[in-house]
């Protein structure tokens, strides 16, 4: 069994979907922790142009909403939750780069 935590800001997110997307949400982190790195599309996928960031992808890919995760050592990280590509491209790059700088600022501090 793999293990995931969320970091501060992406719980907040996470929490602060509608009852049935974070149920989904919570499906597919269930699925993570099961398969871990072999999660396979359509349930995870990378994300094309950021730096070993993956997109965990509730009910398969057709929620409107993705948590964004990375493996670091034995566990994942979830950093950010934010809309899919398609739905809202904006958002999805938002959600990236908030992703991308709190895990930046994680590694920061294990140093």
């Amino acid at each position: 069994m793999w293990t995931y935590r969320y970091l501060d800001g992406a719980e907040d997110e996470r929490n602060a979907l509608v009852s049935r997307e974070k149920a989904a949400l919570i499906n597919a982190e269930a699925k993570l922790a099961t398969f871990g790195p072999a999660l396979p599309y359509p349930h995870s996928s990378a994300v094309r142009g950021a730096d070993r960031l993956r997109e965990l992808r509730p009910r398969g890919g057709r929620s409107p909403w993705r948590a964004l995760y990375r493996q670091v050592g034995d566990e994942f990280v979830v950093a950010a939750v934010g809309p899919e590509a398609e739905v809202d491209p904006r958002g999805f790059a938002a959600a990236c780069r908030r992703a991308e700088a709190r895990l930046a600022e994680m590694e920061g501090q294990k140093r």
